[in-house]
C-alpha cells in the first residue's frame, strides 16, 4: 500500500513538474512564425506579432500575443487591416491532441479595424487571392469565386472584443464611417454553422444595441450568397433585417422593418434641428422589401407611417454622387399643416377699440432660404384621397415632383376640389439668386368663394366657373416676390355675386338724385365696404395683365337681368393699392344676359378706391351729370337738323 502511495505521489510531482517546466519547453517563437506563416500562405497577407508573447498550458492551452498587426492589402488607405493590443487565445486539449482547429475562446483588445474598398471598388475584406498562382491550395468556383481549401474550418466558440474601433471607408465615394467602444460577443462553432454577433457599439455618440445572426460564414468568405438576421435597438430607432446578402457583399435584399418615437430626435442627431410643431416629426414606422445594390437602394411594398399619416408605394435612392430618388407613392388622406411652417407673425399692434381703423398690409421682406433644393435630385409621384394644407382642402388628387440641379416642378396632375376639377404646375428655380418662381394653372366649375377664401382670404366673389393664370416673379423674399409679379389672370364665373355693395340700389339713388330727389342722401350714397350687400350677377368675366406686381383690368364684364356693368382699373399689390372704375347702367329690356339688346336707359360710373385695409366705394354723380347733359345736347342737335332738314 505505501509502495502504490508512492508511485501516486511520484506521478502527481512529475505532473506538477512538467506544467511548470511546459511553458518553457514549447518553443514558442516555433509556434509563432508557424502561425504567421500559416496565415500568410492562406491570406496571402502578413500577420505581424510585435509584443511579447505567452504560451499556457493550464487548465487549458492558451497563447497570449500583443501588438498584432494584419496587413492590408496593396491598394489599401493605411498599412494594416487591423491592428490590436492583445490577442488572447484559449484551445481545448482534445482539440490541441486531435490537430483540429478549434479555439474555446478568442478574446481581442482594443481593435483598430478599417474595412474598406480602393478606387476600383476591391474590397480588403475579401481575404483569399484570386490568383490561382498566388494560392495553390485555393479552389476556384465555376462563378469565378474562391472556396475554401477542402478540409479547412475553424471554431472559435466565443470571440470577445473590448474596446476598440471599426472604420469603414469607400474608396470610390470618399465616405467614412466609425463605430467605437465595442464590446462584441462573437459565437462560431464552425464556418459552416450559423455565426452569432451578440453587443453593442457607439456611432456617432450614439450607443447601439446589436444581434446579428450570420447562417454560413464560409459562403460569406467565398463571395457566396448567405442568409442574414440583424436587430439593431437604441434610443433613436430600432431596426430588424431578415434577408440575405450577395456578390460579396455588392446586393443586399430582403426584409426591413424599422421603428422610432421621434423623427425629431433622429435629425437632432445627425446635425438638423426640425424646429417642428409638437405634433409633427414624432413617431414614425418603415415596412418593406428593400434591396441595396451597389449605391443603389429600392423599396418595394412600402408601408410607412409618420404621425398621423400613412404612406403606401415604392422608392428607389442612388446615393452615388447628388442622392436621387424615384418613388410613386400614396399618401392617403394626407394634413401637411402640422409640418408647414408658422405664418409669419404680424408685427405687436396694441388691441384695437371697437371702432379703431384697419392696419394697413405690410410684406414681409425676411430672406427665405430654397437651398435644400440643390441637395438632391427627385422624380416623385404622388397620389392622396385628399390633401390639407393651410386652410385649402383638396379631393382626390395626383402630384407629380420633378427635382433636377435646384429647379423643382411640381405638377398638379389631377385635382379635384371645391366642386371643381383642374391641372397646374410650379416651377421654382433655387439654383441660383434671385430665386425665379412660375405658375400655370386653369380650374374649371370651381365654387369661388370657398377656394378664394382659403387660398388667399379672399371671399368677396360668389359663383362657379373658371379661373386660369399664368403669373411668374423672382426675388428671397415675400416683398420681392409680390413686386416682381409678372403674368396674366382670367376669370369668367356664372350665377353668383360680389360682396360689398348693391350697384342696383346705388345706382337707382343716383337715379333719383339726377331727377331732383335728394331724399337718398341721408342714407348715405359714399360707402366704405359693407359685408352685407351684395351685386348679384349671371355671368362675371375679365383678364389681370401683372407688371411689376400692378394687376391691369380694361375688359371686365358684369351681366344681370337688369345691369350691365363694364370696368377696368389696377390692383397694386406692392402698395396695397385699388383704384377701379366700374361703369354700370341699368338695361331697358328684362331679358336678361341673353338679350341681344345691349342698350341702358341710364349709366353711371363707380369707383373702387383705396387700400386693401379701407377700400371705399362711391358714385361719381359728377361724370354721370356730364354723361345726362351730353345725352341732352345731343337730342337738341338731333331736333334742330330734323328741322333745317325737313326730317
Amino acid at each position: 500500500m505505501n509502495r502504490l502511495v508512492k508511485i501516486v505521489g511520484a506521478i502527481v510531482a512529475l505532473i506538477i513538474i512538467l506544467v511548470i517546466a511546459a511553458p518553457f519547453l514549447i518553443p514558442k517563437q516555433a509556434i509563432i512564425d508557424q502561425v504567421t506563416s500559416q496565415v500568410e500562405s492562406v491570406t496571402g497577407r502578413k500577420l505581424s506579432i510585435d509584443g511579447d508573447s505567452d504560451i499556457g498550458i493550464f487548465p487549458t492551452l492558451h497563447i497570449e500575443l500583443n501588438q498584432v498587426r494584419f496587413a492590408n492589402m496593396a491598394t489599401g488607405s493605411r498599412p494594416d487591416m487591423f491592428a490590436m493590443e492583445q490577442l488572447a487565445v484559449h484551445i481545448p486539449w482534445l482539440s490541441a491532441l486531435s490537430g483540429e482547429a478549434k479555439l474555446e475562446r478568442f478574446v481581442i483588445n482594443n481593435p483598430k479595424i478599417i474595412l474598406e474598398t480602393d478606387k476600383q471598388g476591391n474590397a480588403n475584406w475579401q481575404l483569399l487571392p484570386t490568383s490561382a498562382e498566388s494560392a495553390p491550395t485555393a479552389q476556384t468556383s465555376s462563378q469565378g469565386n474562391m472556396q475554401l481549401p477542402e478540409g479547412l474550418d475553424v471554431s472559435l466558440g466565443e470571440v470577445a472584443i473590448y474596446g476598440g474601433s471599426v472604420t469603414y471607408l469607400d474608396g470610390v465615394t470618399g465616405a467614412e464611417y466609425q463605430v467605437t467602444d465595442l464590446d462584441i460577443s462573437v459565437m462560431l462553432s464552425s464556418l459552416y454553422q450559423p455565426l452569432e454577433v451578440d453587443g453593442k457599439l457607439t456611432f456617432q455618440g450614439q450607443t447601439f444595441n446589436l444581434v446579428t445572426t450570420l447562417d454560413n460564414p464560409a459562403k460569406a468568405i467565398e463571395g457566396e450568397t448567405f442568409n442574414v438576421e440583424q436587430q439593431v435597438k437604441s434610443a433613436l430607432f430600432n431596426l430588424d433585417y431578415k434577408g440575405e446578402i450577395a456578390e460579396q457583399g455588392k446586393t443586399i435584399r430582403g426584409q426591413l422593418a424599422l421603428t422610432g418615437d421621434s423623427v425629431k430626435a433622429l435629425a437632432k442627431w445627425q446635425g438638423v434641428d426640425l424646429k417642428a410643431k409638437e405634433n409633427a416629426f414624432n413617431d414614425f414606422g418603415l415596412n418593406a422589401k428593400m434591396t441595396m445594390q451597389g449605391q443603389v437602394f429600392t423599396l418595394n411594398a412600402l408601408e410607412a407611417t409618420l404621425d398621423e399619416l400613412v404612406i403606401k408605394g415604392q422608392s428607389k435612392v442612388t446615393l452615388s454622387g447628388k442622392p436621387d430618388i424615384t418613388a410613386s407613392v400614396d399618401l392617403g388622406m394626407l394634413d401637411l399643416n402640422p409640418y408647414l411652417p408658422e405664418p409669419v407673425e404680424k408685427p405687436q399692434t396694441q388691441p384695437e377699440s371697437e371702432g379703431a381703423p384697419a392696419q394697413p398690409i405690410v410684406w414681409d421682406d425676411t430672406a427665405i432660404d430654397l437651398s435644400a433644393l440643390n441637395s438632391l435630385n427627385a422624380n416623385v409621384k404622388i397620389t392622396s384621397t385628399g390633401l390639407r394644407a393651410r386652410e385649402i382642402k383638396l379631393g382626390e388628387n395626383q402630384i407629380s415632383l420633378v427635382l433636377n440641379s435646384g429647379k423643382a416642378t411640381l405638377s398638379l396632375d389631377k385635382f379635384q376640389a371645391y366642386e371643381g376639377q383642374g391641372k397646374g404646375k410650379v416651377v421654382v428655380n433655387a439654383a441660383a439668386k434671385p430665386y425665379a418662381i412660375s405658375t400655370d394653372f386653369a380650374l374649371t366649375a370651381i365654387n369661388a368663394e370657398p377656394l378664394l377664401t382659403d387660398a388667399i382670404g379672399f371671399d368677396k366673389v360668389l359663383g362657379k366657373g373658371s379661373l386660369n393664370w399664368a403669373l411668374n416673379t423672382q426675388g428671397v423674399s415675400q416683398k420681392q416676390f409680390v413686386h416682381a409679379l409678372g403674368g396674366k389672370l382670367g376669370f369668367e364665373f356664372k350665377d353668383g355675386g360680389v360682396k360689398g355693395a348693391n350697384l342696383a340700389e346705388m345706382i337707382r339713388k343716383g337715379k333719383e338724385m339726377l331727377k331732383g330727389d335728394f331724399s337718398s342722401v341721408s342714407q348715405g350714397l359714399n360707402a366704405n365696404f359693407d359685408p352685407d350687400q351684395k351685386t348679384d350677377f349671371s355671368a362675371m368675366t375679365g383678364t389681370f395683365v401683372f407688371t411689376k406686381g400692378v394687376g391691369q383690368n380694361d375688359d371686365f364684364s358684369l351681366a344681370s337681368p337688369l345691369l350691365r356693368v363694364t370696368g377696368k382699373g389696377t390692383v397694386d399689390l406692392p402698395q396695397t393699392l385699388v383704384d377701379y372704375r366700374v361703369v354700370t347702367g341699368i338695361v331697358d329690356t328684362i331679358e336678361g344676359q341673353a338679350s341681344s339688346d345691349d342698350s341702358t336707359g341710364f349709366k353711371i360710373p363707380v369707383r373702387i378706391k383705396g387700400p386693401f385695409h379701407k377700400v371705399e366705394t362711391s358714385l361719381d354723380l359728377k361724370e354721370a351729370a356730364k354723361d345726362k347733359a351730353k345725352d341732352k345736347v345731343k337730342d337738341k342737335v338731333k331736333d334742330k337738323l330734323k328741322g333745317l332738314f325737313g326730317g
